[in-house]
């Protein structure tokens, strides 16, 4: 298969003679510095990639939770749009580093945690993605299972047995959607972004009609609200505290989205797809949840819990299976983007030897196999603590991050030294650990999941990420050394644009 070449001129292939300090426990083809002359994500691109995120099903799912909350049209779209607003600015500060630096979120890491110690935040990120690629591919899996039984009744035959917690049918549909994933990993980033350009339109095209199609069923007699419209105070919170958990949400790419902007031509680029991406199709992804679900409820006065549910009464097998199509054809492009890619790069930080993107890829695609995640996904232990405590944690490894990069570093970052044991090295710190870094995120991230958890604390636990990551980054400016930062940025040799030709 055709690999991608991500490699910047100014780094040798490996660590040779002609480049002797890069090492190989730290370096390889895959992690080095994206070329500027070979970027492909476009605007369009950026786009795309959005388009897919925002209109999965997860997604459509909370909002419709905020509808059964008692939130009305106009509160759904304000939370949505600020929590857009909010994500979109975070985007931006994360994608100009991948965008400027040229490199992955594992490699970036380095520059706060120093060289050894980003496997925290990367070991974190990579369980986290792990796990829901597993998830998420097991769900998809019933997407189709239903629909080829819908195609054809005699396979529901092979849906009654088990093995391993699985039926036959089951295993041949997880396998299947397993494989289509690897096989577009498998040829590299360019590959990834193809198949989200192709799909981003396609989810837009199903969503808009769905919503086109409810109107109709409807009459055009839309419930703004359900019967139980929530005011006051506790409108407004809830208002702050969907945009608050919106943001959560897309903690996990939030964190490395600099995965996929290495690859964007410059911060304009960057900048114009988050916009049209985020805010903007938030918007429309608002606007069509307040569509189908007030639809909905002046049909029979019943609140969907996803738009399969509407899918499933679609009198025409022929729209029926191309609804469900759609949503396979998204839910794929989710979990590649958010579950699949970052585990692949931060795999192979950890042993670039032998890990390349592609085999670190396979890995993670092999254990999200092995810890049999339908399993997981029916315990609710494991959604609920292990899952979302980690997920916790994120906003703290944010913080940190973001507050080294542009408060202390103010942008400037040695991408040579990101990649070198030498002990005078900008990013070698403590045997490769930044222990600063390592003590702001401890306290921010045990303060964050004790928030996220603990029943006592639910009325402020949607604000978990943003608690943790202001804390975090707080406590990394107070425990900073200042002027060892400040002595590593400083000098010609140093700027990024001029270690990348």
């Amino acid at each position: 298969m055709p690999t991608e070449s991500t490699l910047d001129p100014s780094l040798a292939a490996s660590p040779t003679a002609e480049c002797p300090g890069l090492s190989s426990r730290l370096y390889n083809h895959d992690l080095a510095p994206s070329k500027r002359e070979g970027r492909r994500w476009g605007g369009y691109s950026i786009f795309a990639l959005w388009t897919n995120d925002v209109h999965n099903l997860a997604n459509y799912s909370f909002a419709i939770g905020l509808f059964a909350l008692g939130l009305g049209a106009w509160q759904i779209v304000l939370s949505l749009a600020i929590g857009a607003v909010l994500v979109y600015l975070c985007m931006n500060l994360t994608g100009d580093m991948g965008q400027k630096t040229g490199v992955p979120f594992p490699v970036i890491s380095r520059v706060s945690f120093g060289i050894f110690g980003a496997q925290i935040p990367a070991l974190i990120r990579a369980v986290i993605a792990i796990a829901w690629f597993g998830i998420q591919t097991y769900l998809a899996s019933v997407v189709l299972r239903v629909l080829l039984t819908a195609l054809d009744p005699a396979l529901d035959s092979y849906d009654h047995d088990a093995w391993l917690g699985l039926s036959s049918l089951g295993w041949l549909c997880f396998a299947s959607i397993w494989a289509v994933q690897f096989v577009i990993l498998a040829y590299g980033m360019e590959m990834v972004r193809r198949y989200e350009a192709f799909a981003g339109p396609v989810i837009l095209l199903t969503v808009a009609s769905l919503a086109g199609w409810m109107f109709t069923q409807a009459h055009g007699q839309i419930a703004w609200s359900n019967k139980s419209p929530l005011e006051g105070a506790q409108m407004w919170r809830s208002i702050f505290a969907g945009s608050a958990l919106w943001l959560a949400i897309y903690g996990t790419l939030i964190l490395n989205f600099c995965d996929f902007s290495r690859s964007a031509p410059s911060r304009k680029t960057i900048r114009k797809g988050n916009f049209w991406g985020l805010p903007v199709n938030v918007l429309l992804f608002a606007c069509i949840t307040v569509l189908i679900c007030g639809a909905q409820f002046s049909i029979n006065g019943q609140i969907i819990q996803s738009p399969t549910d509407i899918i499933k009464t679609i009198p025409n097998t022929f729209f029926l299976v191309l609804g469900c199509l759609a949503f396979l054809i998204v839910t794929v492009a989710v979990n590649i983007m958010a579950n699949f890619v970052a585990p692949a790069f931060v795999l192979s930080s950890l042993a670039p030897r032998y890990l390349t993107f592609r085999r670190a890829g396979m890995l993670s695609a092999t254990v999200a196999v092995l810890i049999l995640p339908w399993n997981l996904y029916n315990s609710p232990v494991v959604i609920v603590y292990f899952l979302s405590g980690l997920g916790a944690l994120l906003g703290p490894l944010y913080g940190v991050i973001t507050a080294d990069y542009w408060l202390l570093r103010k942008g400037r970052v040695d991408v040579p030294q990101l990649y070198t044991e030498d002990p005078t090295g900008a990013y070698h710190y403590s045997r490769g650990v930044n222990l600063r870094a390592v003590w702001a995120f401890i306290p921010a991230a045990l303060i964050s999941t004790i928030t996220a958890l603990a029943p006592a604390f639910d009325s402020i636990s949607p604000f978990s990420w943003l608690m943790g990551a202001a804390i975090g980054a707080a406590l990394y400016l107070l425990l900073a050394d200042r002027r060892k930062t400040f002595n590593d940025v400083s000098g010609e040799a140093i700027a990024v644009q001029e270690t990348q030709h």
